[in-house]
């Protein structure tokens, strides 16, 4: 097994060893603790940076776990997709612990840093996982530490929201494994790979049972992508979230959409009878209108933080319309813009955060307040985040939109999907606008116990790392969306991941 191989268990081996390590040094050593977060999300953006460079000569890479060959045993598949993924957890990793760090908003409570670790194991685990049942559990462990982490700082309005938040994905995880046992019932397997090849001998019997369970199984993921109508958790959960927490939350409705196009393809494909592509009849209506409830969220919102999870709920619609399409291009082109997304959300949640903190009683809210500090160079971090969600030029999500509009240009009802876009970056830039301008521009007569006191510049770090990271994938728009196409083409090749993963077996 080569050494490519060998670093695929890492990303889960990490986080799973630097959990518990940080929670038995926080007590007596605290920055040890803190040191160790900083360790591990370090070296999995290392080894992630190397799977992404060892997946780029498309060979999907595999790790048995135990030996156990599959489909019987737990197998970890590393390929294009998956490897990008991995590098987006652990650079938003970094920055999300950056922010908490500098606010001082980790110390709000002992097990923060180990949460933290357990929820990236969770999310590097879904990413890499090759059989259903193990995705089940890495999306409960990542469940378990999110309800941790939505919860820190305690506070009603967080109590609330996070009862909300557990009960929806208690009700998502049973219909989970109801779905599971159907088609270990219909195929006597769990494994992607396996599965993908099993579904197509399945009698005219069991069809109808097929397309249920694959209904159920869609339906899960498309609650964890907060898909219209199953993203009623997102608003309040995301924007009353500590802010390092919500910015690393951007990337948990992409853990639903990572599903649906590694699922989708490989089990429900051509082959899979009456459960051929499934979602196709429903998904880009619900896509649209998903889009359209997000920015006009972001329309209506009164707090920037309120605007920031709306605006996730949107992109994640724009998104979804891509991957709608089912094929090599729109797959393409949502990848890169998935990536985007999950940098421009975790933006704003960190700007919204940075402007509440120097208004004091004024929040992030939407309304006239003190002319507070840094202001000018705050503005410009928001200016340039609001850019980048609404995909403006010149940042990434402008090519995103852009690309996705061309992949879909093509496919039936076009018009429909083109004149949403549009129409909902229109309704974000006057939403934001209007956000911004109540805040940067309009200064209210206020009492001087309101008035901002001086705060160092550190907790401009982690917005500034983000925004420029969006700068980069904008710069690098070329060698980006073809690595994005060359991983939706290894997506689309059901026999190539059946090869790799059974092998002989």
């Amino acid at each position: 097994m080569s050494f490519a191989a060998h670093l695929a268990i890492a990303p889960v081996v990490i986080p799973a060893l630097a959990a518990p390590l940080a929670l038995l040094s926080m007590r007596r050593r605290r920055r040890l603790g803190v040191g160790i977060g900083f360790a591990s999300c370090s070296l999995m953006l290392v080894v992630a940076l190397l799977l992404l460079n060892a997946a780029s000569d498309g060979t999907i890479r595999t790790y048995e776990v135990g030996e156990w060959p599959a489909p019987f045993g737990i197998v970890l598949v590393v390929d294009r997709l998956s490897a990008i993924m991995l590098t987006l957890v652990a650079s938003l990793s970094l920055i999300a612990l950056l922010h908490a760090v500098v606010t001082r908003t980790d110390r709000k409570g002992w097990h923060f840093h180990s949460l933290f670790q357990f929820q990236i194991m969770g999310l590097n685990g879904a990413f890499l996982t090759g059989d259903l049942f193990n995705l089940f559990v890495f999306f409960e462990v990542l469940l378990i530490a999110s309800y941790g982490l939505m919860l820190h700082g305690q506070g009603p309005a967080r109590l609330k929201a996070g009862v909300q938040y557990v009960i929806v994905n208690i009700v998502g995880s049973s219909l989970f494994l109801i779905a599971l046992g159907l088609l270990y019932a219909l195929t006597g397997t769990l494994n992607m790979a396996d599965m993908g090849l099993r579904v197509a001998a399945i009698g005219p019997d069991d069809q109808g049972l097929l397309r249920v369970a694959a209904l159920l199984v869609v339906s899960v993921f498309a609650l964890k992508a907060a898909i219209v109508p199953l993203h009623m958790w997102l608003p309040r959960t995301y924007a009353v979230s500590t802010p390092a927490v919500a910015a690393l939350f951007a990337i948990m409705t992409k853990v639903g959409v990572y599903s649906l196009i590694r699922v989708v393809p490989q089990i429900f494909g051509d082959d899979a009878g009456a459960a051929a592509w499934v979602p196709a009849p429903y998904l880009l209506p619900a896509a649209m209108l998903t889009a359209i409830v997000g920015f006009s969220g972001v329309f209506v919102a009164r707090e920037l933080s309120e605007q920031a999870a709306y605006a996730v709920i949107g992109s994640t619609g724009t998104l979804m319309i891509a991957v709608a399409g089912w094929q090599e291009d729109t797959l393409g082109a949502a990848i890169y813009y998935l990536v985007h997304s999950t940098f421009a959300g975790a933006a704003l949640f960190l700007v919204a955060d940075v402007v509440a903190r120097r208004r004091l009683s004024f929040s992030d809210g939407a309304t006239p307040g003190p002319l507070f500090q840094h202001r000018q160079g705050i503005a410009l971090l928001f200016m340039a985040a609001a850019i980048a969600a609404t995909g403006l030029p010149p940042l990434s999500g402008f090519i995103g939109k852009l690309l996705i509009l061309q992949s879909v240009a093509d496919a039936p009802g076009w018009h429909w999907a083109w004149g949403t876009i549009l129409a909902t970056t229109l309704i974000a830039v006057i939403g934001f606008a209007r956000t911004g301008s109540a805040i940067f521009w309009n200064e209210a007569r206020i009492e001087s116990s309101d008035l901002s006191p001086r705060f160092s510049k550190s907790d401009l770090a982690a917005p500034i790392i983000t925004i420029a990271l969006l700068a980069a994938l904008s710069a690098g728009a070329g060698p980006a969306t073809e690595y994005g196409r060359s991983a939706a083409v290894q997506v689309m090749d059901r026999a190539a991941a059946a090869r790799a993963v059974l092998g002989e077996h």
